[in-house]
This record gives C-alpha cells, sequence and structure tokens, in this order.
C-alpha cells in the first residue's frame, strides 16, 4: 500500500509509566487529530511493570495487594479490550489524523492494513505468523480478565497462539492503535495479579494463557531486545506504507505539557482507574 507522500514521524520512549505511557498516547492522538503533529508512529516500555485495564474492564478484576506486593502498577486504557501486564515487552503505538488512508474504512479494514506492517516486521526478525479473521471465539475465554487468551481479528498469531494484541480508539479527530508484543518471560505472570477465587483456579487460568498465548523468545527460541525489534518493526512499516519516517527527539512540548495534565487529571487517579 504506497500512500501519499507524508512523513511520518518516530518517537522512542522507553522506562515510562503507565500513566504517562497512556497520557502521552492521548495528548499525540488529539495533536495529529488537530493537524499539528504529523502521522507518528512511537514505541515504548513500562517500568515499573503494570497492569493495564481496557476502559471499559472492571477494576475489581484486578488484586491491588497482589499487584502492590510484586511493586506492578496500574492504568486504566484510552482503548477497550481486557488486563494486559506490560512488562519485557514492545509496546507500539500508531496515530493518524481520522481521514487518513490507513485508517479508512472501520476497525477491522483498518486493524488488516496496520496487521501487514506488524507481520513484515515479525517475518524480518526471522517469524512467520498470521493475522486472520476470527471465525470462532472460546466461549470460556470470552468471559475472562485477560486480553492474550484470545486473538480479535487480524490481531497477530504464531505458532496457535496470540503474540500481538493490539486496540484502537478514534476520537481527537484522530485515530490511535496500539498493541503489546511480549519478548520474553512468563507470559502468564499477569494471572498473579488478577482476583481469582482460589488459588487451583488462579493456576487453571496460567495454564490456560500458557497454551493460547506467546511471546517472541517462545516462537523463536531466542531472545530479541526491545532495540532490535524496534527497529524491524519501524523499517516494516515504512516498506508496507511506502512512507519516510523520520526519528523525533522527543515529543513536543505541546503533547508533553498535555501529557503532564492528562496524568494529574485522569491516568494517575483514580477517579479514572477505578470508575468500573
Amino acid at each position: 500500500m504506497t500512500l501519499p507522500s507524508d512523513s511520518w514521524r518516530l518517537i522512542v520512549t522507553p522506562d515510562c509509566d503507565g500513566a504517562f505511557n497512556m497520557a502521552l498516547d492521548q495528548a499525540i492522538l488529539e495533536q495529529v487529530g488537530a493537524g499539528n503533529s504529523p502521522p507518528t508512529l512511537r514505541f515504548f516500555s513500562w517500568t515499573p511493570a503494570c497492569l493495564s485495564l481496557g476502559q471499559a474492564q472492571p477494576a475489581a478484576d484486578a488484586d491491588l495487594d497482589r499487584l502492590r506486593a510484586r511493586g506492578w502498577t496500574i492504568v486504566r486504557r484510552p482503548t477497550g479490550g481486557r488486563a494486559i501486564l506490560h512488562t519485557d515487552e514492545l509496546t507500539y503505538s500508531v496515530t493518524f489524523p481520522a481521514e487518513h488512508p490507513v485508517v479508512a474504512g472501520d476497525v477491522v479494514t483498518s486493524y488488516r492494513r496496520i496487521s501487514a506492517a506488524l507481520l513484515a516486521g515479525l517475518e524480518a526478525l526471522g517469524l512467520a505468523a498470521q493475522a486472520d479473521k476470527r471465525t470462532e471465539r472460546v466461549a470460556e475465554a470470552s468471559k475472562g480478565p485477560v486480553c492474550f487468551e484470545v486473538p480479535s481479528d487480524y490481531e497477530i498469531t504464531a505458532n496457535g497462539g496470540k503474540l500481538i494484541g493490539s486496540a484502537q480508539v478514534r476520537k481527537f479527530g484522530g485515530v490511535l492503535q496500539h498493541g503489546s508484543l511480549p519478548l520474553h518471560g512468563d507470559i502468564a505472570r499477569i494471572c498473579d495479579g488478577l482476583v481469582f477465587p482460589d488459588e487451583a483456579t488462579r493456576e487453571t487460568a496460567r495454564a490456560r494463557v500458557l497454551q493460547r498465548a506467546t511471546t517472541l523468545e517462545r516462537v523463536l527460541g531466542r531472545v530479541v531486545t526491545f532495540e532490535d525489534a524496534a527497529q524491524a518493526v519501524r523499517e516494516a512499516f515504512a516498506r508496507t506504507f511506502g512512507v519516510d519516517i523520520r526519528p523525533a527527539e522527543d515529543p513536543t512540548p505541546a503533547e508533553l505539557d498535555r501529557a503532564a495534565a492528562l496524568v494529574a487529571e485522569q491516568y494517575g487517579a483514580d477517579a479514572w482507574t477505578f470508575r468500573l
């Protein structure tokens, strides 16, 4: 898909906390939607590890005592879906004006386009993955709190396990899609931060997540660094869409100021995190 000759911006913000990560995504969305910033590809990581809830997910799914005991934090995303534990991963976000060709049409159509770039990045790392329209769901998992148990349409799977979970929001005159690529580690650790009626149920959930989700290390048999994964995905986006993606040292002052305000007003505030 070759696009008009627009330039995209690349921003890399590793090792940020969950509230700032979600606030900056929204700040970039607002600025891109207003025409003040170009289409933006962002890569980021999370320190400390953070459990993110979907925007409509009950906060009661999270076990706050267990999160605190592990030094993990909690945030509510502006996008839908279920809980993700962000650690040992490459997180991407890509943001466009609402009228941009990449996000033209409905959500599933734009998922398919963006998945093509993600698949090309994984292929460059040596992995043959898939992104298909789902024809069936796993009934019991559809009721669970864990995002990585069941792939949605055109999310990325490898060796039968979900590898990249993504979500999208359309507002403020723009479109934001962000998603997580687990690089290594125990994908089932998320169960240690969620509420279960007893430990036997927790262990059953862990086994289910290990069966249905995976990491890049598990499918490749080697560890891929954040930097190498980011480079592969960036180059794949540029090739797939035929665009120039130019590094930016930092978000703009307006984006940083707005992100700071959103941390205070929304993403770092209990009124938002625990509103459901």
